[in-house]
């Protein structure tokens, strides 16, 4: 399996990019992350998330969303907002989250 990061997509877009230490023994996270998954592709105006994890612990998931009306509506759903309440209460040591306007996008792929 190739390893590859999402293509670019056409500007403008939102990339919502959420950075987060875990505790040590986040118990029902890696349901509730698949399931996480799950909501965010039903969601029109999704495009996709890259997410990537240092030795250290340091964990970045990168969402992108066509328009701010595709990231109001995963910001409030509701099965989504108590997952969030269980990371502050269980899973996270810490987390960030910024939220930008994707101006300029562009990418490359080696022929192989």
């Amino acid at each position: 399996m190739s390893i590859q990061p999402l293509p670019a997509f056409e500007p403008p877009y939102l990339m919502a990019v959420f950075t987060s230490v875990r505790t040590e023994e986040p118990a029902g996270y890696a349901e509730t992350s698949t399931r996480m998954g799950e909501l965010v592709r039903a969601i029109p105006g999704y495009l996709g998330h890259e997410n990537a994890h240092t030795p250290g612990g340091l964990s970045i998931t990168v969402g992108y969303f066509r328009d701010e009306q595709a990231l109001q509506q995963w910001r409030t759903d509701l099965e989504h907002q108590q997952a969030q309440k269980r990371g502050r209460d269980e899973w996270y040591e810490s987390y960030t989250l910024h939220v930008g306007t994707v101006e300029r996008s562009h990418g490359f792929v080696r022929e192989r």
